[in-house]
């Protein structure tokens, strides 16, 4: 059941995902967020929408006694200036409480991503002719060639698929459409998969949806794939070469990134691949492959201090 809000939440979070187009996960969080605020207040008698910039500081203070980590401190933060100033866009409010609000300094950390062996281990365990082995395997491979996020992916219809230049169409954020180019083994991958002795055999005697009919990747009981359940794919097949424990949701993105920096492409290039709209998010990976570099040359270069003189 979702937590009842305020008008003025319901409005917010309705403009937010119209007008703004956020995904499913993020209404869910930013609802989350809104509903302990307003949780808060009303045990406190303090009416959301007239709340003042101390009452506002008291509630994130008992959040961090709480030991709340900084990234959730930070989306607190944002979710509740994002809805004051809405009220006073729409003329609810006539003074916004959070201009003052101060957000915890967040790391810049490295993305996770597996090293090429790891990668090529973890695709090529996933073997057998099974309808299920060849969905995995095609789902994997794609994660892995395109780069995409796992929501991306399982979100992939059949018309998203273009025979003609070999690119894939896929939604990002806030519904915004790229293209991406497959590689010779993902577009075998998906092809297996799409043959009579893959996707066919999972197709329900009736169709629950319309969206289940287009369907890239199906679930055993011919439904479209969710997120959770691709990530259960990933995990399970991770776990069967002792990998899970450096598995992530994004890791096959993470690696994608990763691993065409390292061998030349321009970042230009991956920031278009990955769906970044800020290249700065992209420079990350520019930071992980200095760093492989730097190791690298410290373990082969003879007066790099990873041999001792002879």
């Amino acid at each position: 059941m979702r937590a009842a809000l305020s008008d003025g939440a319901e409005e917010y979070l309705s403009w937010l995902a119209v007008e703004r187009g956020r995904s499913q996960n993020t209404l869910v969080a930013y609802r989350r967020d809104l509903a302990a605020w307003e949780a808060w207040a009303a045990e406190a008698g303090i009416d959301p929408p007239g709340a003042s910039a101390g009452d506002l500081e008291r509630y994130l203070d008992g959040l961090r006694a709480a030991g709340r980590t900084p990234a959730s401190m930070a989306r607190t933060i944002t979710t509740l200036r994002g809805v004051y100033r809405f009220l006073v866009d729409e003329g609810s409010l006539q003074a916004d409480p959070t201009l003052d609000l101060q957000s915890p300094r967040m790391p810049r950390r490295l993305p996770k991503a597996l090293d090429e062996a790891q990668t090529a281990r973890l695709l090529d365990s996933v073997t057998g002719d099974g309808p299920f082995d060849l969905r995995d395997r095609a789902l994997l491979e794609l994660l892995y060639a395109t780069g995409a996020r796992i929501s991306e992916i399982v979100g992939l219809s059949l018309l998203d698929l273009r025979d003609d230049d070999g690119l894939l169409r896929v939604f990002g954020k806030g519904s915004k459409e790229r293209l991406v180019p497959l590689g010779s083994v993902a577009r075998h991958a998906v092809d297996a998969w799409l043959s009579p002795l893959g996707r066919p055999l999972v197709v329900p005697d009736r169709w629950a949806s319309r969206d289940d009919e287009e369907a890239v990747f199906l679930n055993r009981r011919g439904a479209r794939l969710s997120r959770q359940g691709a990530w259960a794919v990933l995990k399970r097949r991770a776990d069967r070469v002792g990998l899970a424990a450096v598995v992530s949701p994004h890791v096959l993105r993470h690696s994608c990134a990763s691993h065409m920096l390292a061998h030349g492409a321009d970042i230009r290039i991956v920031q278009e691949l990955l769906g970044h709209a800020s290249i700065t998010t992209t420079q990350l990976y520019t930071r992980l492959s200095a760093e492989h570099l730097r190791a690298s040359y410290e373990l082969a270069h003879p007066r790099a201090g990873g041999h001792q003189a002879r």
